[in-house]
C-alpha cells in the first residue's frame, strides 16, 4: 500500500522548505486491551506523542497504570459516550437535547475524574463523542478549565470561543458508513494530498496541526496497515513533525 499523491505533495512541501505540524488522536479508550497495546507499539515505532480520548465514567485505574510510562496524553472524551439524540437526529452526547447545566456538570465531572486518574497526563482538551457539540456547551468549556476543543474536519476559526482553541482532526481511515473497515486508500490518498495542497498554497490554515483520527478498538488489519503507511509517508518526507494540539496555546 502506498500514497502516491500525498507523497508527491510532500515533496513540494520539502522543496519549498515547509513543515506540516501533525498530531494523533485516538478515541474511546477505557481500559488496557490488546488493541491498545498495538496502538502504543505503533506510536513508539514512529516516536509519536499519542493523544488518547478517554471516556471518563468507565475509565479504569488499570488504564492509568498502563499509561503511566507510555508516551501518551489523555483527553476528555465526553462523560459516558452515551447517545442522547432523538431517533431522527445524528448521535450526540452534548448537543441541544438536554439542559445545559446537566451537560456542563457531566463534562466537569469527567475532567475531574481524568485529572484524578491520570494526573499531568490529562490535558485540558475536550473531545465530544461523535465530534458533535452544541455552541452553548462550547461557550461553557473555558469556565470549567478547558483550553481547547477538538472535533473533525478543518477548523473555520482558530478559537471556538473566547480563550478556547479549536484543534481538529482531519483524516479518519475508518469506513463508518459501510462495514467499518478501511476506506478506499486511493480516496484517503487524494484527500490527504488535497488538504496538504490547500495548506501549502495558503487557502487553508497550516497553523492548525494536521490531525490523524483513529479508533483502536474497531480497526481491522487493513486499517492498521494504512495507519502505518500514513505515518511512514509523513515522517519519512522531511516535511512533517509531531506537535502538541495545544502548541498554539504555548503548552
Amino acid at each position: 500500500m502506498t500514497l502516491p499523491a500525498a507523497t508527491a505533495e510532500l515533496v513540494r512541501w520539502r522543496d519549498e522548505g515547509l513543515i506540516l505540524p501533525v498530531w494523533w488522536r485516538d478515541d474511546d479508550a477505557v481500559a488496557p486491551t490488546p488493541a491498545l497495546e498495538r496502538l502504543l507499539e505503533l506510536a513508539d515505532r514512529f516516536e509519536a506523542p499519542l493523544h488518547l480520548a478517554v471516556i471518563p465514567e468507565p475509565a479504569t485505574s488499570e488504564l492509568a497504570e498502563r499509561l503511566r510510562t507510555a508516551s501518551a496524553f489523555v483527553l476528555t472524551h465526553g462523560w459516558r459516550h452515551a447517545n442522547h439524540a432523538s431517533r431522527d437526529q445524528k448521535k450526540a452526547e452534548f448537543e441541544s437535547d438536554r439542559p445545559l447545566a446537566v451537560m456542563v456538570q457531566e463534562i466537569a465531572a469527567g475532567r475531574q475524574r481524568l485529572d484524578e486518574l491520570f494526573g499531568d497526563k490529562a490535558l485540558p482538551l475536550f473531545t465530544p463523542p461523535w465530534n458533535r457539540i452544541a455552541p452553548d456547551v462550547v461557550e461553557a468549556l473555558p469556565a470549567i478549565g478547558f483550553a481547547a476543543v477538538s472535533t473533525f474536519t478543518p477548523r473555520r476559526t482558530k478559537f471556538a470561543a473566547d480563550g478556547l482553541l479549536q484543534v481538529n482532526t482531519h483524516l479518519d481511515p475508518v469506513a463508518w458508513k459501510s462495514d467499518g473497515g478501511l476506506l478506499d486508500p486511493s480516496l484517503l490518498d487524494s484527500q490527504l494530498a488535497r488538504e496538504l495542497e490547500a495548506r501549502r498554497t495558503g487557502s487553508a490554515d497550516n497553523e492548525e496541526p494536521y490531525g490523524l483520527l483513529t479508533h483502536h478498538l474497531v480497526q481491522n488489519d487493513a486499517t492498521w496497515t494504512f495507519i502505518a503507511v500514513f505515518l511512514e509517508t509523513l515522517m519519512a518526507s522531511g516535511a512533517a513533525r509531531w506537535t502538541s494540539p495545544l502548541q498554539e496555546a504555548g503548552r
